[in-house]
């Protein structure tokens, strides 16, 4: 059976996509260049320029995947949770979980900021885990849950918290145990956002 052009356009976008988030989660954007990934993916130079304008390009395209599966794996342990507080706080853990693997630390939260630039790397995070994560705050809010003031701050600082404790999972010096002490630390840190009836 033949592909159609429109079929061979997904299939070589596809591959060069997949080839990319390989390399670059193996040794970092910066040791990668587009011969490898061409010459893995194996096609011309002129197909990666037919869908990207360039590794930069691609790299942005291997970001927005890495993000959108984060996000999946997220919503769907937050919405295995039955109650929004314990949703919340679901959701919040599968992140730190997702993103303390290599790959996704080494694309999302080492080279996606540096590659990019950081309102560029912002601009996709907030489409994604920190526009759910305010949307669930903002729920909190509004039933009670947690104190009734602008989510916005509170939104970023959980965020921040967030990439910064599986930044400090990816340094060489973290321990076997570090996973589950960093969870722990999570769930006391939200723990006390919860309005004391």
């Amino acid at each position: 059976m033949t592909r159609t052009r429109a079929e061979q356009r997904e299939a070589t976008r596809r591959a060069l996509v997949a080839v990319g988030r390989r390399l670059f989660a193996a040794r970092g954007y910066a040791a990668v260049g587009l011969a490898e990934i061409v010459r893995e993916a194996g096609v011309t130079k002129g197909a990666l320029y037919h869908h990207f304008d360039g590794k930069a390009a691609l790299f942005r395209a291997v970001l927005e995947e890495v993000q959108q599966e984060v996000a999946a794996r997220v919503a769907a342990e937050a919405d295995a949770e039955g109650d929004p507080w314990d949703q919340l706080k679901a959701g919040c853990a599968a992140f730190v979980r997702a993103a303390a693997a290599p790959d996704v630390q080494r694309i999302m939260l080492i080279d996606g900021p540096a590659v990019l630039g950081w309102n560029e790397w912002r601009a996709i995070d907030e489409a994604t885990s920190a526009r759910h994560l305010g949307e669930a705050l903002t729920a909190l809010a509004e039933a009670g849950t947690i104190p009734p003031r602008p989510v916005a701050p509170l939104t970023r600082l959980l965020s921040g918290a967030m990439n910064e404790a599986v930044l400090w999972l990816a340094q060489p010096q973290a321990r076997p145990g570090d996973l589950d002490d960093t969870l722990a630390a999570l769930s006391r840190l939200l723990d006390g956002l919860k309005v004391r009836t």
